[in-house]
């Protein structure tokens, strides 16, 4: 894991990226093993814009630009409302199974290895998790973004109710 945090520019959009994973895979060849290298990127500007990215390549530093350039293409929007999320949400895939909570100000992020790096580079800074069964970091990383699209926005819904946000929250 790196915490290197890289701030590129991309369409008016200040993305930090970071790089959670790098695999070394070595192949068998006729000549001898040839080793390349995957690595798995995440970016995100804070704000609730993130995305992931895997890239392969022969040396590390072509595998996460590839990862970066993936990531950038594969983004998505997913709302906060106070620092945290507005429902309990529960993503899958593969054999990982993520669950998220909406915390109380000040709680901080407690989740574990890569759901805490998604969480932190979306911008959200009160959140519960639990990671179930397996966690292959991959997989763990796509079951919170299978996660993350579930959740619905509350201003949209308050708004299609014809009710405020604090009627819908019950404050």
């Amino acid at each position: 894991m790196s915490d290197k945090i890289i701030t590129r520019k991309s369409s008016d959009v200040e993305l930090k990226s970071e790089t959670v994973f790098i695999n070394r895979v070595a192949k068998g060849r006729e000549g001898g093993r040839r080793i390349k290298f995957s690595a798995l990127v995440v970016v995100g500007d804070g704000k609730g814009l993130i995305g992931f990215g895997l890239g392969k390549g022969r040396e590390v530093s072509a595998a996460v630009a590839k990862g970066e350039l993936a990531a950038k293409k594969n983004l998505i929007k997913i709302p906060i409302l106070k620092g945290t999320i507005p429902h309990e949400v529960y993503g899958k895939y593969d054999g990982s199974y993520v669950f998220f909570k909406p915390a109380a100000e000040g709680t901080s992020v407690k989740a574990g290895g890569v759901a805490r790096i998604v969480c932190e580079m979306a911008g959200i800074t009160c959140i519960l998790s639990k990671c179930f069964r397996r966690n292959s970091r991959y997989n763990v990383v796509r079951a919170t973004f299978i996660a993350f699209k579930k959740l619905r926005d509350p201003y949209k819904i308050a708004r299609d109710r014809g009710i405020t946000l604090k009627k819908l929250f019950k404050f």
